[in-house]
């Protein structure tokens, strides 16, 4: 099967997965870090996350966490569609006033927010081994980012139905660090 029919499986997958969870249920999964997770976190630089769309494991819970930690928070953020991805302060994850709309229609930093390399990224995904091989949604922007920074401790953030027995890695394609999910932590690989 190649990767865009495993895309294709993995989001059907993951919307029946997340269609079964009662909705006040689906952020208190992922309330808190987990203590073993919080192990791989290095204890200085920023904390990468993404914001969550409504059918990925939710991250501002860890936004919140990591930013009473006294810790920097980073979200993805994207001048154009066709240009590379960084990252950018996140000073509000509360009430995220500090958020515009990005090209891709995701709330980011705006655009004159201080730019940030975190030390560990948490990273969405459709899909992960056991292993630690990741298939995102194909557009590459986590691979390439961590192709350029390769020190950076990747976590991959999902559902417990989005474990793969295998996954297709190319050269390209960059291993995770852990993933976590609601009721494990795979890892560290």
């Amino acid at each position: 099967m190649d990767k865009a029919a495993i895309r294709k499986t993995l989001r059907a997958k993951r919307r029946d997965h997340v269609a079964a969870l009662p909705e006040n249920m689906r952020a208190l999964m992922f309330h808190r870090p987990p203590a073993p997770l919080l192990d791989l976190v290095p204890d200085d630089g920023a904390i990468g996350l993404y914001r969550a769309g409504p059918l990925e494991a939710p991250t501002a819970s860890y936004a919140r966490f990591f930013f009473e930690q006294g810790r920097t928070i980073a979200l993805p953020r994207f001048w154009a569609k066709d240009r590379a991805m960084d990252f950018a302060v996140h000073a509000d994850p509360y009430e995220e006033s500090d958020c515009e709309a990005g090209p891709f229609g995701i709330p980011q930093p705006v655009g004159d927010a201080d730019s940030a390399n975190p030390s560990v990224l948490f990273v969405p995904l459709l899909g992960f081994t056991a292993e630690g091989a990741r298939i995102g949604q194909g557009g590459g922007h986590y691979d390439r980012w961590l192709a350029d920074h390769p020190d950076t401790v990747a976590i991959g953030m999902a559902w417990d139905a989005q474990v793969c027995d295998e996954l297709p890695m190319e050269a390209h394609d960059k291993p995770l660090s852990a993933a976590v999910t609601p009721t494990r932590l795979y890892g560290p690989f």
